[in-house]
């Protein structure tokens, strides 16, 4: 049996996708097997899967095409209606083993019942320089625009020993850099322990796992950055100076109608603060473009707040609304100012970016090496080669320039 996966969406995903390979290549039976993992966070997310789907049952005939994720828990009966797919498997089924047995039927099951969090117990992650390591699932906030609680769960947390065994185990097996994530990550340990928070956590791996060369974090919310996560940035060094920040807004009015736990001058404070702890610590944001009722005054505050976070790296989503959230039946934003708007923010983040890169040549930095003649900096800044390196390794090099999207190295 030959199984594939074809993944869309965030990091989590990307390590679901390589545990239920395993698990589904374990298994017993003959057929060809296409996974195709989904993300619901914006229609077009979901519209480039189902495309994906129409594509793969028309390339390759006699194929069976599963699919799973977000998608397949938010838009169940797109899917289902879709007559490519042989079975839909939901978020909490996929990672179980016997979900890929041959013959195997999977019920539709409530996902806000699931109240563990599965550790993920693999070595490597196939075609990956770094490993994530999935600490954290589901969210217990309701933001107005988002509807990946209803495709995860209520937030759930990895018990601190099974996660200090993972990425044990991923150093042991070559290892060099572990990125931690989730889909609240900072909401780490509170179902466990009120005391568990997600600094208690990254100080035990450091403290567990003194082979680990780099331990990097996925987004976090800034106004839940726990007072050990924060001292850990100036104590730790090999904890890796870039934060990428949920943020979404730079306009107070529009994150109370987000219902984000910030406020403007709180994805201020929290740059400032980690910025004096951390010289030289680089900051990436998500941000939306286009919320329902956002003026151009409002937006212009999402702009300027590039400039005045100090932020280098952005995602940025184009607003899309999503079935059955509140932002869905609010006043819209045309779409043509939305994608100018999108458009606008992702001109600062790469003027951000440049000046950035203007400021690295020159200096000497420590690169861990990927595939294809590149790599990443300890604060996550791209690296191009001039020649092609081995993956997995870490090397000092003296920046030379830059083409504007990355670091070009000696």
């Amino acid at each position: 049996m030959s199984v594939e996966t074809l993944t869309f969406g965030c990091r989590l995903n990307t390590v679901e996708s390589e545990v239920l390979r395993g698990h589904a290549r374990a298994a017993d039976g003959a057929r060809d097997l296409v996974v195709v993992n989904t993300c619901a966070v914006t229609a077009e997310a979901g519209r480039q899967a189902r495309k994906a789907i129409r594509r793969l049952a028309r390339e390759r005939s006699g194929i069976e095409i599963v699919v799973t994720g977000c998608g397949a828990e938010v838009e169940r009966a797109a899917y289902a209606a879709m007559p490519e797919v042989a079975r839909l498997v939901g978020n909490a089924a996929k990672l179980r083993p016997e979900t890929w047995r041959t013959g195997a039927t999977t019920e539709p099951e409530d996902i806000m019942a699931v109240r563990a969090a599965e550790p993920t117990r693999i070595a490597a992650m196939n075609g990956h320089t770094r490993a994530f390591v999935p600490v954290q699932n589901g969210c217990d906030h309701r933001c107005t625009f988002c509807v990946i609680p209803f495709g995860r769960g209520n937030s759930r947390s990895v018990a601190m020993p099974d996660v200090v065994a993972q990425v044990r185990r991923i150093v042991e097996n070559g290892g060099r850099e572990v990125v931690l994530t989730g889909v609240d990550l900072t909401a780490y340990g509170r179902d466990l322990d009120p005391d568990l928070t997600l600094g208690r956590l990254v100080r035990a791996i450091l403290a567990a796992v003194p082979d680990l060369a780099r331990l990097r974090l996925s987004s976090i919310d800034s106004v839940e950055a726990d007072a050990q996560l924060i001292a850990a940035f100036a104590e730790e060094p090999r904890l890796m100076p870039h934060v990428h920040l949920s943020l979404q807004a730079g306009d107070d009015l529009i994150l109370k109608r987000m219902k984000r736990r910030h406020a403007r001058a709180d994805a201020i404070r929290i740059c400032q603060t980690l910025r004096a702890l951390r010289p030289g610590l680089v900051f990436g944001a998500d941000l939306i473009a286009g919320f329902p009722t956002e003026t151009e005054a409002q937006f212009a505050r999402s702009l300027d707040l590039v400039a005045e976070c100090g932020l280098t790296h952005l995602h940025v989503f184009p607003y899309s609304p999503r079935p059955g959230t509140p932002a869905a039946r609010m006043p819209m934003v045309p779409g043509d100012v939305i994608r100018t708007r999108a458009a606008r923010l992702r001109e600062a983040g790469a003027a951000a970016l440049a000046c950035h890169l203007d400021g690295e040549v020159g200096t000497r930095r420590r690169v861990l090496t990927e595939r294809g003649e590149t790599g990443r900096t300890e604060a996550f800044t791209p690296v191009r080669f001039s020649q092609p390196v081995p993956a997995g390794e870490i090397r000092e090099i003296t920046v030379a320039g830059h083409d504007g999207q990355a670091l070009r190295a000696v």
